[in-house]
């Protein structure tokens, strides 16, 4: 488990995801989009299976 600090994003807040975890999803930031799913006080992240077309 890696524990993170939220940042402030303009009037949001994310999470950065290091490179390595990106990586080993193999998500591209700069094309792939992700989803959201927010279940028992959790919130994953996954690829998207819908394409980018």
């Amino acid at each position: 488990m890696i524990e993170k600090k939220l940042v402030q994003i303009g009037g949001s807040w994310g999470v950065v995801i290091p490179k390595i975890i990106l990586d080993g999803l193999d998500i591209n930031p700069t094309l792939d989009k992700v989803e959201l799913l927010i279940k028992d006080n959790e919130v994953r992240i996954r690829k998207s299976a819908k394409t980018n077309s």
